[in-house]
This record gives structure tokens, C-alpha cells and sequence, in this order.
């Protein structure tokens, strides 16, 4: 009797899953947590627990723009002549001739 391929493996190196460990494993994405459930099947949350962000005292004075400025009006694209506006299959093909060329 011979022993599996994955038991002659020195060591595994990938991460663990559920899949690998017996009951209890809880891999969690990292988060911690902000509070404790109840008996009753609730949430409590701490507000110690809770990130708050301060912003920097004399941000608004800060030399750095963003890449946009807020006075370009937002451009909405038009769709004269296809039915159903940017869904239209229409639309998808004369984009596809346009930009691909033809097959």
C-alpha cells in the first residue's frame, strides 16, 4: 500500500480554506469586529470599535487638484436613432464595425 501523492508533499504551499481544516475554521476577511451579537439573534455595535477618518486640519487650502475639475458638465451620451439607447444591439454592431472593421 502506498501513500497518497498529497501526504509525500513536504509542506503545501497554498493559503488554508474551509475545505482543508476540520469544523471551526473561520477564515474572516480581516475586518475585526465592531461590536457582539445577542442572545436574540442581534447586533450591538461599540462605537469605541467603530474607524472614524479625520480629515486634515487646512485640507481646503491644499495646492492639489483633483484630475477633474467639478466645473466640466457631465457629458450624456446620445443615441439618435437606435431604439432602445445604449442597450440597443444596434448601437453594439455599428461600434463594432467602426472600431474592428469588418470580418
Amino acid at each position: 500500500m502506498k501513500p497518497t501523492q498529497a501526504l509525500l508533499q513536504r509542506f503545501r504551499k497554498l493559503r488554508l480554506t474551509t475545505k482543508d481544516v476540520n469544523k471551526g475554521y473561520y477564515k474572516g476577511t480581516r475586518t475585526g469586529s465592531m461590536g457582539q451579537h445577542t442572545k436574540y439573534g442581534g447586533y450591538i455595535i461599540d462605537w469605541n470599535k467603530v474607524r472614524t477618518y479625520v480629515v486634515p486640519a487646512g485640507l481646503d487650502a491644499f495646492k492639489l487638484t483633483p484630475f477633474v475639475t467639478n466645473k466640466v458638465p457631465a457629458m450624456r451620451g446620445r443615441y439618435e436613432g437606435y431604439r432602445m439607447g445604449p442597450k440597443s444591439p444596434e448601437l453594439y454592431l455599428d461600434r463594432w464595425k467602426a472600431e474592428n472593421g469588418y470580418d
